[in-house]
């Protein structure tokens, strides 16, 4: 059994990518998170999006299916756009705010980042890859050595 992650990458009409700033660690990251029981996972990738930004969305494609191999992990990344709703703030994100595309903070996911440069591609076709690098909490840890 896999575990299931949804997130979605949202463009304003300037081409700026929605992105969200992590309360428990110094990440940016695409607005997703896991998928509910009896959830499909365009349903979990737009209720994601309401609680970790205030935007109501809708699904526009599935961009790709991303498995991470480290986790036993499948990932489904879709592009959305947003239908209604503000920006407000919560108990997952502190930051909350569209970046353009060529001015990603430091402090983002290389997961992430790929994904964001797979929806700009506009492929026809569902992208498949394996994300097998060291994701955040791998690179936490490594920090924290460093500093201890």
């Amino acid at each position: 059994m896999f575990n299931i992650g949804v997130f979605v990458i949202v463009f304003n009409e300037k081409k700026d990518v929605l992105l969200c700033h992590r309360r428990d660690f110094d990440l940016w990251n695409l607005p997703g998170g896991g998928l509910n029981k009896n959830e499909s996972p365009w349903e979990g990738a737009i209720r994601e999006t309401k609680e970790e930004t205030g935007f109501k969305i809708s699904i526009e494609k599935l961009v790709g299916v991303y498995h991470k191999s480290q986790k036993n992990e499948l990932v489904f990344s879709f592009l959305g756009f947003v239908t209604g709703g503000k920006i407000a703030l919560n108990e997952e994100a502190d930051k909350i705010k569209f970046f353009p595309v060529s001015n990603l903070p430091k402090n983002i996911s290389a997961k992430h980042k790929e994904r964001i440069r797979d929806a700009l591609k506009k492929s026809k076709q569902v992208i498949l890859k394996n994300q097998n690098d060291p994701d955040f909490i791998e690179l936490k840890k490594e920090l924290n050595r460093k500093f201890d």
